[in-house]
């Protein structure tokens, strides 16, 4: 029995990392939202593992607190631990990890959502989404029967929709950490005709935290001092709490796993889901890179109330006995205690190449996805995707245009255009080489590319606009004085630059030159700069990565400014490609399916060639030029 309940603007479908920015998102914007979650409990949740952060994906997170997002401030909140990854690189693959606390981020986002105005947060299982007869949609259902009425539905279902576990040869319908799976939304998406497709992943077993012997384990601390995620976190104060370690596998190890793979689920056909590239399960690692003696595996407290502690690098779907042999054939586990065992996780997906670059549904209007749901995997990436979904829902419902950002804007435009003009075949991780202007999309700039895109857009407090444009006109200000400040030859500044391992001054030079070369740094010439003036450290790294890699930039903003010109180029969106002469066959059924914007992102679709591009540009040519003449 279907009974009405509320009506809403925004309805957000799931409260993982991609569900809480979506709601947050619309709230802020002024949309009447509802977030729905199959339980509380599990409002942003970590059951991959307990960390925000990573190789690209600390890009993203900054560029998510760029825009006004929620999931910086909280993992800044709820911290462990802090490390730069990839410091002995150059700037453009800096990337920042922090090591949660599980249970502490949980309550941190589960609060920060009850305390947003305009949004309301409902403990139901949604299995039914309704369209009107213009195929917008209407309506969504609980499993309760309570019947919401609404202008559009974002669904972040993570790894909910149908899930199931795996370890051995045992299998049963499950979400993840042992939560109920989302049964009846899928057959719901595909009575609307969207595709659905399966993907995997897995995570690593939880173990006593007592049952580990730390001293024939490898030290990794973390890092002082602490960069944060979010710009407006104070630096000042924040501090490691914990230490991680290092644990390798071994020969032996090797062998279990080889002796045993025949009752991998993986490797035994019943998984049918398509997992990971990037973060393959231990067996996986070891048969696909047999020449390797050992693998790393990171040992990461779960958070400070508990003793768990979580193993990367070490997820399995092999039987629990077998796991056991594992674990504890590695040096410092030979007496660990396994409180979770492993598990791999299938799930039900979408197809990316069935959204627009706003993340709604080709078929269906009103409908957007963000999240796993869309065929990526991580947090930092959901939550990204939820995001532009939250906002792009409530423009629409304002009558706005969506907000669609770029390659040259951010690592979250990358994501976005890479999915749905490229697809993914495999679960989507995002990398710095997936970024051809990486040396643009620092993490350490995020604010200034996207914090007024946030502002205007609303989601911006004024007073944290105005400490950017402060922020903003130091560096401005330092910069041209560091250009115009000269150094003269002396015996204290050729001993420093000898000692870097650089050539000594024998005429005057510009400080902005000396800064230039590679040996040496901002820092490096302080004591011999009398004007120095005292200056925040985040905007001192910004006036010598400004200077020093100005000639690598511009060559960048180049290429940006010949994009910008095909995107520029706009497809009308109803263009029938079969209709055009001259396109391939490839093209005509690449370009129907994707339905590209613009001449840019036709020119990244696989399967277009350049000579296809030349057509549709004459195509729009001449449709000019009859517009013109009419």
């Amino acid at each position: 029995m279907e009974y009405r309940m509320g009506e809403y603007e925004v309805a957000v479908i799931g409260a993982g990392h991609a569900g809480i920015e979506a709601a947050l998102a619309a709230a802020r914007l002024g949309a009447k939202t509802a977030i729905f979650t199959m339980s509380l409990d599990a409002i942003g949740n970590m059951p991959c593992n307990p960390s925000i952060g990573g190789t690209a994906k600390g890009h993203l997170v900054r560029e998510i607190d760029a825009l006004g997002g929620e999931m910086g401030k909280a993992a800044d909140a709820t911290f462990l631990q802090s490390r730069m990854l990839n410091r002995g690189k150059g700037p453009a693959v800096h990337s920042l990890r922090v090591q949660s606390d599980r249970d502490a981020y949980h309550r941190e986002m589960k609060h920060r959502l009850e305390k947003q105005k305009g949004l309301d947060i409902i403990q139901a299982e949604v299995c039914d989404l309704r369209i009107d007869e213009n195929g917008a949609v209407k309506e969504l259902v609980t499993k309760l029967g309570a019947v919401y009425t609404v202008k559009t539905a974002i669904i972040c279902s993570g790894t909910f929709l149908h899930g199931r576990i795996y370890v051995g040869d045992v299998s049963y319908e499950s979400g993840p950490d042992g939560l109920h799976a989302a049964v009846g939304l899928s057959e719901a998406l595909e009575r609307l005709g969207i595709h659905l497709r399966r993907f995997k992943t897995g995570t690593p077993a939880r173990v006593h935290r007592d049952s580990i012997d730390y001293s024939k384990l490898e030290v990794q601390a973390g890092d002082e001092p602490i960069i944060p995620f979010s710009f407006e976190t104070p630096r000042e104060g924040l501090k490691n709490q914990v230490v991680c370690h290092i644990a390798y596998t071994n020969e032996k190890t090797h062998e279990i796993i080889r002796n045993n793979i025949h009752r991998s689920p993986l490797y035994g056909g019943m998984i049918e889901g398509v997992g990971p590239r990037y973060c393959p399960s231990i067996e996986d690692k070891v048969m696909r890179f047999a020449e390797k003696p050992r693998h790393q595996s990171f040992v990461e407290p779960v958070g400070l109330d508990t003793e768990e502690m979580y193993l990367q690098g070490l997820s399995s779907s092999l039987p629990e006995d077998v796991q056991v042999q594992i674990y504890r054939s590695i040096v410092g586990f030979e007496n660990v205690r396994i409180m979770r065992n492993a598990y791999a996780i299938e799930y039900d997906c979408i197809d990316p190449l069935d959204l627009r670059p706003s993340l709604e549904f080709l078929k269906v209007e009103g409908l957007y996805g963000a999240g796993q749901f869309n065929g990526t995997s991580g947090y930092e990436e959901a939550a990204a995707q939820g995001l532009i979904a939250g906002i792009n829902a409530a423009r629409k419902v304002q009558g706005k245009h969506p907000l669609i950002l770029d390659r040259a804007s951010s690592y979250i435009g990358t994501l976005i255009d890479d999915l749905v003009t490229k697809g993914c075949s495999d679960p989507y991780r995002m990398m710095t080489s997936r970024s051809e202007y990486r040396l643009l999309l620092r993490q350490d700039n995020a604010d200034q590319r996207l914090t007024p895109i946030g502002h205007e857009l609303g989601l911006i407090s004024e007073e944290r606009w105005q400490n950017y444009l402060h922020k903003q006109e130091q560096i401005e200000q330092e910069r041209k004085r560091i250009e115009k400040l000269t150094f003269g030859p002396s015996e204290e500044l050729n001993n420093m630059l000898v000692a870097r391992g650089t050539a000594a001054l024998e005429t005057g030079a510009h400080a902005s030159d000396l800064i230039r070369r590679p040996q040496i740094t901002y820092q490096d010439l302080a004591p011999f700069d009398t004007e120095r003036p005292n200056l925040p450290d985040e905007v001192t790294e910004q006036v010598e990565i400004q200077i020093k890699y100005e000639g690598y930039i511009q060559k960048q903003l180049m290429q940006v400014e010949q994009m910008r010109k095909l995107e520029s180029k706009q497809l009308p969106e109803q263009i029938d490609y079969t209709q055009i002469r001259g396109l391939r066959l490839e093209a005509i059924e690449k370009l129907q399916r994707v339905r590209p914007y613009n001449i840019g992102q036709a020119s990244r679709i696989s399967g277009v060639s350049p000579a296809d591009i030349s057509v549709l540009l004459i195509y729009l040519e001449s449709n000019r030029m009859e517009e013109k003449n009419s």
